[in-house]
């Protein structure tokens, strides 16, 4: 059985439940400013994705030099709610048992780097993470840069990390890599979605997850 040294998050939809309130954050925007308003499906499936590129797929009639109005509108909207998201159950006790085994831990996030630090101090989280790498301070997913300067900076072989996530684009990222994926269903892309990407194990629970990876470290 493979053996892992280190596992890589995703954020959003993977250890916070936010999906919700990012989508409705991103329809919210879409109606202030004046832009056809995206299903929940379509607001959920650029989720992990930067905030750019999320964009030329959920409001591709944007102007370019309306993108930051945009980017303003959405922060307003989900920093409304940012603080009362919480952690999926067992996401925190997880974590705590990874750090008792010495396994290194990172995220790898289409937040921003404001957005991140903000929920890791509101969490009470920013000792639990070795590293954390940002879609502003690296390529957005699926490009694998993000996962590339975690393991650089943690001197990790892919062949010890395991990237979990809950969307193609965390699974997309993980296999450009050369890194092992877990795809967790509770998030922002479906089981039938998530199958297309071809992780190397699919968990429904984070139940399920903690008793997959804790065989394996």
């Amino acid at each position: 059985m493979k053996r892992y040294k280190a596992v890589i998050f995703d954020w959003d939809g993977t250890v916070m439940d936010s999906t919700a309130s990012i989508a409705g954050a991103i329809q919210a925007a879409c109606v202030d400013m004046e832009l056809p308003v995206p299903s929940t499906e379509e607001a959920n499936w650029v989720i992990g994705l930067s905030l750019p590129a999320a964009l030329r797929r959920c409001a591709p009639t944007l102007a370019e030099d309306r993108i930051p109005m945009f980017i303003d509108r959405y922060r307003h909207h989900f920093f409304r709610f940012d603080q009362q998201l919480d952690l999926f159950d067992g996401i925190l006790p997880l974590l705590e048992d990874l750090r008792g085994r010495d396994i290194r831990l990172g995220v790898a996030t289409g937040k921003t780097r404001l957005g991140l630090d903000r929920v890791l101090t509101a969490k009470q989280l920013t000792t639990h993470f070795d590293y954390t790498r940002c879609a502003d301070e690296s390529r957005g997913k699926p490009h694998p840069a993000m996962l590339f300067d975690i393991m650089k900076q943690l001197d990790l072989d892919p062949r010890d990390v395991i990237m979990v996530g809950d969307t193609t684009h965390d699974i997309q990222m993980a296999a450009s890599a050369g890194v092992d994926s877990m795809a967790v269903t509770y998030g922002a892309h479906s089981k039938r979605t998530l199958v297309t990407s071809e992780p190397t194990v699919m968990v429904s629970s984070v139940r399920e997850m903690r008793d997959w990876l804790t065989q394996r470290l």
